[in-house]
């Protein structure tokens, strides 16, 4: 066998990039990573995944030589084999193929040192990053996960390509149904396996010189320190509190793209079309501490204010809240009824704001889908219109007379949260004017007097992923508690809302009240608004005044200090063992049996499980039957958010 040799100074370089995109376009991160590595590279083979539309394909052509459609069936492997058995003997062309996938943002440094430090080394193949050793194979529990170079960047050079191994190699690759399988069966197997045939590699950035086994997941801001030209994206959207207990902190990391020259838009408008919202927020920090302190400049936005009068003898007190709105705006006001109407024509009378541009007061035809409804179907026409940059949603809110003061803050923490001064609304409006793929801002779940934290979709999740579905919404819905304005009130770009406003909702849409457990239409649409957004490429954030933040945080410290005490370990840990013990409901003895199983007979759990949820289904109607009929009040009657 010949030696490992240095990549020739007129040597030919192939890239081969595999894309998947789950709408059959492509993202501009992809056309800036592509555009950058034009100048590296003699040909460019892109492989796509699953579909591409006219939009998609046209903009490949820009910046590639071939594009190859497949099944998405295999990842990223198969479609690298793929391409592979596509150039047959005319691989052997090029002195370097360079493997690798959408799965990384970049350049945010340059590639040309990396590839000429690596074109110096007598090397058979080389990866961007590694991974060390490790036992036992964390994937498995058990045997050993060798070294391997991460898969998402393999470059080989000609002594490997025109090798009997490689192809026996790729002629024998396994099936890889699951996102493990490929894993297993490649990622960290493909470099033991050639190195165990003797061929030599090298790697970009070693992990032996950072502070962690996986630098590429840990250590992203180092290694961009150190000259890496790109950076992964699972530190954007990998499990929240796995990043936490490892302090992978993906807002400094946002800024340190940034500070490097990347367009972070392209990494925003990515995450917010395939990440579920409320995993996003937490990922990158996206709540706002907003002060008191008026910003200079302001004036470039067009605002329309949308309130919602549900409640005559608040609207004098909710139209005060509106002139902390220090900039010009157009007021346009929904009511319920004449009566209402005259109330509120009292209330402006007394507002005399000469910021106000025009005022309007609206009588809907019907009070089906309260303040959404009075959204999506009294105002359509506003939602419409191009002249508008923002739209402020503020509201009144009944108050009922259980629970008076958990409803009084919940008020407080929405109005106060949007438009609590008017130094406090230039800080936001300066969120909108600094980024342009902010599409809605809005308060973080209350969790003061209320308790929908770990129960936030409660009937809503069958009926959000048949909205989704309806509205071609495809962003991932979170899993536990949806990331939403659950009071009502945001401040949003209309182009936004695309998604929703697109189907023209009417009051009878409301009036439906069958839905299985009683999800309302209203409630489910306000539960996906991230999701709406993020479909149309904007993403969210949620926006706090200093005085909420800190009761929230202290609020929230306290409490998750007591719910840690009884569960050893890491919170991820915490979490881990009490997901694996699963829903306790009153903890009962079949509650418990059902723990016991999970954790001692996973498997004999998995069966029984079904069979039980219909017995606990079955037992729960039964008793609502014999319950007598009560009424649920409304949101805005101060009932369940």
């Amino acid at each position: 066998m010949t030696q490992p040799q240095i990549f020739p100074t007129s040597g030919r370089r192939l890239l081969v990039y595999v894309i998947w995109d789950r709408r059959g376009g492509v993202e501009e991160f992809v056309l800036f990573t592509l555009a950058g590595l034009r100048i590296h590279s003699d040909r460019i083979l892109v492989v796509v995944n699953g579909s591409l539309d006219d939009g998609g394909r046209a903009a490949l052509e820009e910046v590639c030589d071939e594009i190859l459609v497949r099944p998405n069936v295999g990842f990223d492997i198969w479609a690298h084999k793929h391409a592979i058995d596509h150039l047959g003997e005319a691989i052997n062309e090029y002195d370097e193929v360079v493997f690798a996938n959408d799965t990384w943002y970049g350049p945010v440094r340059p590639f040309g040192p990396v590839f000429e430090r690596m074109d110096a080394q007598p090397i058979d193949f080389w990866g961007m990053t590694d991974h060390a050793r490790e036992e036992p194979n964390p994937f498995t529990r058990k045997g050993v996960m060798h070294y391997h170079l991460q898969s998402f960047w393999i470059a080989v050079r000609r002594r490997m390509l025109e090798s009997s191994q490689w192809r026996d190699y790729w002629r024998d690759l396994p099936s890889m149904p699951g996102y493990f399988d490929a894993v297993l069966k490649h990622e960290i197997v493909f470099t033991h396996a050639f190195e165990s045939e003797g061929f030599t590699h090298g790697v970009a950035f070693p992990s032996e010189d950072y502070p962690t086994d996986h630098p590429a997941l840990f250590n992203a801001d180092l290694l961009l320190d150190a000259g890496c030209p790109l950076i992964k994206r699972r530190p954007f959207f990998h499990y929240p509190p796995f990043l936490d207990r490892h302090a992978v902190i993906g807002r400094d990391l946002l800024n340190r793209v940034a500070q490097y020259g990347y367009p972070v838009e392209n990494i925003l408008a990515n995450l917010a079309r395939n990440v579920a919202p409320r995993t996003l927020n937490a990922d990158l920090a996206m709540l706002e501490i907003l002060p008191d302190v008026p910003r200079p400049g302001g004036g470039r936005q067009r605002i329309i204010v949308a309130a919602h009068i549900s409640d005559a003898s608040a609207a004098g007190a909710l139209l005060q809240r509106v002139s902390a709105i220090a900039e010009p705006f157009e007021l346009i006001v929904t009511v319920a009824s004449s009566t209402d109407q005259g109330s509120v024509h009292e209330a402006l009378q007394d507002l005399n704001d000469p910021r106000m541009r025009s005022a309007e007061v609206r009588v809907l035809p019907a009070n089906d889908g309260r303040d959404i409804a009075a959204l999506f179907v009294g105002l359509v026409d506003v939602l419409a219109r191009e002249d508008v940059d923002l739209i402020v949603r503020v509201h009144t809110m009944k108050m009922g007379t259980s629970a008076k003061n958990a409803r009084r803050y919940f008020q407080s923490q929405q109005i106060d949260n949007i438009i609590d001064s008017p130094g406090y609304f230039s800080n936001l409006l300066a969120l909108f004017e600094s980024e342009p793929g902010l599409g809605v801002v809005f308060p973080p779940t209350v969790h003061i007097g209320y308790a929908p934290l770990g129960r936030g979709w409660s009937v809503y999740g069958p009926a959000a992923e048949r909205l989704c579905k309806q509205l071609r919404v495809r962003v991932p819905l979170d899993g536990v508690s949806p990331l939403a304005p659950l009071g009502g009130m945001m401040v949003f770009r209309p182009r936004a809302m695309r998604a929703l406003t697109a189907h023209k909702w009417v009051y009878d849409d409301y009036r439906r009240e069958g839905a299985p457990g009683g999800a309302d239409l209203a409630r489910t649409q306000e539960r996906i608004i991230a999701n709406v957004a993020g479909e149309s490429g904007f993403h969210c954030r949620t926006v706090m005044t200093e005085r909420h933040a800190a009761l929230s945080h202290i609020s929230l410290e306290y409490t998750f200090d007591q719910l840690a005490s009884t569960t050893p370990g890491y919170p991820v840990e915490q979490i881990q063992f009490l997901h694996r013990a699963g829903w306790m409901s009153a903890a009962g003895p079949g509650s418990f049996a059902r723990m016991y199983l999970r954790f001692k007979y996973p498997r004999l759990a998995r069966r029984t499980d079904p069979a039980l949820d219909l017995l606990r289904r079955v037992l729960v109607k039964v008793k609502a039957l014999r319950r007598p009929p009560r009424r649920s009040p409304s949101r805005a009657e101060g009932g369940k958010l």
